[in-house]
């Protein structure tokens, strides 16, 4: 397979054209006004003997007409006023879980790099201001090669930015993007997430270990299938002393909206019947399970609760401990 490696430039260019990803200014009444000084990156918390920390990679905007897609326009716009959110962009956080347990330190995922939006890549900053050593990290999960999840695996120097890890994907990701011939299947505004994808997927340095259902990372951290948003998305299920935790990736990417009207999705939902269908089985087992979340996308640090509330269900954060 010839794998495409554009420039910097080309993929800031795709990526500017791509209507999922464009970045409109978000009116400043919608939001509370930026601090002084910048607000540390990172959150820290525990699950049993488990220590977790949650760390941004930094935000991005999209376009209001790629959520709620499904649904009347004024309802989505509606919903989004109700919840005190921009109602001409939607707002998304970025963030990173690190596990260390039983001697391992396990990354889920690595961030989008120097190589997709201008507002992204901060993950290897907060990290050291986290006072955590990348070179600590033994193993490296990648919930789906989406660019804010995967393409900042490499640095500007073509290098794995974790070196020596064990890289871990699902079996079924990785084979859907690196079929032959795929970038020339898909639509033009999806052209650079496969070239970026491939690219990330096959980077000189990196071994990849192939995921299935129930794969056990290291002892507590397993992988589960949940697809939809991608054709092989796998979640990540943190367990220590009958604790439980759920990181979600981008099975469910919006903290309010996808709670409650379940059956809403977004543009980049490869399939929306099976991203519903995922979507509302992980709520359920959230909810009856009584197991705490991590929304990639969620507000940060995004670390919270699943109520069920007749039809739908609803977001609560973890109360935090200082």
């Amino acid at each position: 397979m010839t794998i495409l490696r554009p420039t910097r430039r080309d993929i800031l260019k795709l990526s500017a054209m791509a209507p999922a990803l464009a970045l409109p200014a978000l009116p400043a009444r919608a939001m509370l006004g930026r601090p002084a000084a910048a607000n540390p990156g990172h959150f820290s918390f525990t699950i049993g003997e488990a220590k977790l920390t949650v760390i941004s990679d930094g935000y991005f905007s999209a376009p209001m007409n790629t959520v709620g897609v499904n649904a009347d326009p004024a309802e989505v716009l509606a919903f989004m006023a109700q919840y005190f959110l921009p109602t001409d962009a939607d707002y998304r956080h970025t963030n990173h879980l690190l596990i260390e347990t039983g001697g391992a330190t396990v990354l889920i995922d690595v961030g989008s790099g120097s190589r997709f939006l201008p507002t992204t890549g901060r993950l290897m900053a907060n990290m050291e201001a986290a006072g955590i050593d990348p070179a600590s990290i033994t193993h490296v999960v990648i919930t789906h090669a989406h660019p804010d999840h995967i393409w900042g695996i490499r640095d500007d120097f073509d290098e794995p930015l974790v070196a020596g890890a064990e890289y871990v994907v699902g079996e079924a990701e990785r084979g859907w993007w690196l079929q032959d011939g795929l970038v020339n299947r898909v639509a033009p505004e999806m052209q650079q997430f496969v070239v970026g994808a491939a690219n990330s997927l096959t980077v000189e340095g990196v071994e990849w270990t192939l995921a299935d259902d129930g794969h056990e990372v290291v002892p507590g951290i397993r992988m589960i299938p949940t697809f939809g948003h991608t054709a092989g998305h796998m979640a990540v299920i943190v367990e220590s002393e009958g604790q439980q935790l759920l990181a979600l990736g981008d099975a469910i990417t919006h903290a309010y909206m996808h709670f409650a009207h379940p059956d809403w999705y977004i543009t980049n939902d490869l399939d929306p019947a099976q991203t519903v269908a995922t979507r509302t089985r992980l709520l359920d087992m959230a909810a009856a399970d009584r197991m705490a979340v991590v929304g990639y996308h969620f507000p940060f640090p995004g670390v919270g609760h699943v109520v069920r509330e007749d039809a739908a269900y609803r977001f609560v954060p973890a109360l935090w401990q200082f």
